[in-house]
């Protein structure tokens, strides 16, 4: 029986022309491994909500990235967990601190491309993104001191760069912060380390593994009153302009699968290479399907990562970096 069909989209699905036409796609180079630095043990701890992560100490922190390395990826982002904590987070701007220590290594001894995040919450005792007024912990409006905030973020940038980092990335959210830390670094000689801002970061449900990974949870309250509404998108707009006049290089959005409206307007509203974080509680929530037979974990990996770049990221911060580069 013949057909008047002129126009088949299935004739580009075949084997051998599927690929040529393929608008979004996937690199090892895209992709950056999130490791955790743990100044409190002398081996490696398995992170339970995050399988197949570790804590690692500091004298591991090389052959670690070694491993990334390995698979192709180029580019590690470090978290560290201090030795000890206190009100301010000083440990994170501390010439020996676990960060500093490990990036002097991984600098001297790797290629890799070394970003570190800046933020004082799994430095402080409390568990928050600065620091705080006296009277919080016993306040259910609790406050971070934004403006008292800056300087500390600014000083644990420049000793990340002046250890080695080869980029910094401040989460905390502060307002102010991106041009707080550009000033810092300029004026400590650090003018080419770029700034990848966490600029559209939402008070979300999905960092819950990574809080136990990295011992950053709040010991009381929350972080509504910094972190964004997930009820918003107009807000996320003005938020990464407000970096991007503040000198921010890369644009970052966390959470990403949950978010990816958000990606794809920072990436038609604004030319700077943007980020997608794609974050431990969609890792978890994709290991704890597949451990239950319901989903293919490596292919349901790869198509979340693919709809990040199809909304727009021109990189992504996974944990499942490594094991996607290893099958690509």
């Amino acid at each position: 029986m013949g057909s008047n069909l002129r126009t088949r989209p299935r004739r580009l699905r075949r084997d051998g022309i599927r690929p040529l036409v393929r608008e979004s796609s996937l690199s090892a180079t895209d992709l950056i491994a999130p490791i955790f630095i743990d100044a409190t043990t002398d081996e490696r701890v398995p992170i339970e909500s995050m399988p197949g992560h570790e804590r690692v100490p500091i004298h591991e922190s090389v052959a670690r990235v070694r491993e990334v390395l390995a698979t192709g990826v180029d580019t590690v982002l470090i978290f560290g967990i201090p030795s000890e904590k206190d009100s301010n987070g000083s440990r994170a701007w501390a010439g020996d601190g676990v960060v500093q220590r490990a990036v002097q290594r991984i600098s001297t001894e790797t290629p890799a491309t070394i970003i570190t995040d800046i933020c004082l919450c799994e430095y402080t005792d409390h568990g928050h993104c600065g620091v705080i007024e006296s009277e919080a912990r016993e306040s259910p409006t609790m406050t971070v001191k934004n403006d008292e905030t800056l300087s500390l973020l600014g000083q644990t940038a420049v000793s990340h760069a002046d250890a080695g980092a080869d980029m910094v990335a401040p989460s905390s959210m502060t307002d102010g912060m991106v041009a707080a830390i550009r000033d810092d670094l300029d004026d400590a000689s650090h003018s080419e380390v770029p700034i990848m801002s966490y600029a559209a970061k939402y008070e979300s449900s999905f960092y819950g593994p990574f809080r136990d990974a990295a011992d950053g949870a709040p010991s009381f309250g929350d972080r509504r009153h910094y972190q964004m509404d997930p009820g918003n998108s107009r807000e996320a707009m003005r938020e990464v302009g407000l970096d991007v006049d503040e000198g921010a290089d890369i644009l970052m959005v966390k959470p990403a699968l949950a978010y990816l409206d958000i990606v794809n307007r920072v990436t038609d509203e604004f030319t700077q290479p943007v980020a997608a974080y794609n974050v431990s509680g969609e890792y978890a929530m994709i290991h704890a399907a597949a451990d239950q037979g319901w989903l293919d974990l490596e292919t349901t990996a790869h198509e979340s990562l693919l709809s990040m770049k199809r909304a727009g990221a021109d990189l992504i911060i996974t944990y499942f970096a490594e094991q996607i580069a290893d099958s690509l």
